[in-house]
């Protein structure tokens, strides 16, 4: 039996022009044209995809730290720094959060960078706290360590922050201990100090801001 040839499609244009090259060209032309479609692709897909480390380097996440000044919670105008005669003494604490002064960035990308700022007599501080407060202003982590609600409160007869979530309690005076309540660990503080009358971040919070991790 005689084995029956196929006609061979005819060549394009290019191959025409190409002596001796035939058909094989389509393929050798066409692989580097895909190599070079996917790797377009690739790169506009990792362009728009955002990288792990550019979110956790958020200047706006970033923990307080020596220089900060400070902003209302309620305000995100970086602008108007909080100056140490706009806390009164034995009331509420003031909501801030801390400001990048070099940048303008108010650090509010994540709770626990909120900040509860409260007066209290100076003469009534230890030679630890007077050290860390400015004029009697103290700051402390707002996020209660019991079940992260924000301690919004004070307990004027007793001089503590209070947390109205569940009624934990804590002592400015002696460095956030719990004073009642069912909080197991201590609110964290930073010290502060004052700067052309405002007030200015003079160090990062002395513990994890937060709840105290289950036993």
């Amino acid at each position: 039996m005689t084995d029956m040839k196929l006609p061979m499609p005819p060549a394009c244009a290019a191959c025409r022009a190409m002596p001796d090259a035939g058909s094989p060209h389509h393929a050798s032309a066409e692989l580097p044209r895909r190599r070079a479609l996917r790797g377009a692709a690739g790169i506009a897909l990792g362009a728009a995809l955002p990288t792990g480390p550019a979110l956790a380097d958020d200047p706006a996440d970033a923990r307080p730290q020596a220089g900060d000044l400070l902003v209302l919670a309620s305000d995100d105008d970086a602008s108007r720094p909080l100056t140490a005669d706009a806390v009164a003494s034995n009331r509420k604490p003031l909501q801030v959060f801390p400001v990048d002064p070099a940048t303008g960035t108010v650090r509010n990308g994540s709770r626990f960078n909120k900040i509860a700022l409260v007066r209290v007599d100076p003469a009534a501080l230890d030679g630890d706290a007077a050290l860390r407060a400015a004029g009697g202003v103290l700051a402390f982590s707002a996020v209660c360590t019991h079940e992260g609600c924000d301690v919004t409160e004070w307990n004027d007869k007793a001089g503590t922050l209070l947390c109205f979530c569940h009624f934990s309690q804590f002592d400015p005076r002696e460095k956030g201990q719990v004073a009642a309540g069912p909080a197991a660990k201590a609110l964290p503080w930073l010290p502060l100090r004052v700067e052309a009358g405002r007030l200015v971040v003079a160090g990062g919070f002395n513990g994890k801001p937060g709840p105290a991790k289950p036993a």
